[in-house]
């Protein structure tokens, strides 16, 4: 769950991610480099940020995010509604938990 500082927090509260963090993250998962995150690009950051069904929280932010809706987030111009779908929807970074 997001905390009063705006930053997210690994279920154990240890790690800390800024919004820009969070966007670092996200970026890094553009699996062919297009600027352009698909579904399979979101599904595997959500299944790092911790989601128990990443799938269907692909789907979501692809709903959420993608406001051309060609059925990717242009990170160029989608990325902040990425950023605020996943802080909204309580993510954690759970690669980075210090207890996994």
């Amino acid at each position: 769950m997001p905390s009063r500082n705006n930053n997210i927090k690994c279920a154990c509260r240890h790690v800390h991610l800024s919004d820009e963090q969070l966007t670092k993250v996200i970026k890094k998962y553009d699996s062919n480099g297009n600027n352009y995150l698909n579904k399979e690009d979101l599904k595997e950051l959500f299944r790092q940020l911790g989601s128990n069904a990443p799938r269907w929280r692909a789907a979501r932010a692809i709903h959420h995010a993608d406001k051309n809706g060609d059925g990717r987030i242009d990170m160029t111009v989608e990325l902040d509604q990425l950023v605020k779908y996943a802080r909204k929807h309580g993510c954690t970074l759970a690669s980075a938990c210090c207890k996994k």
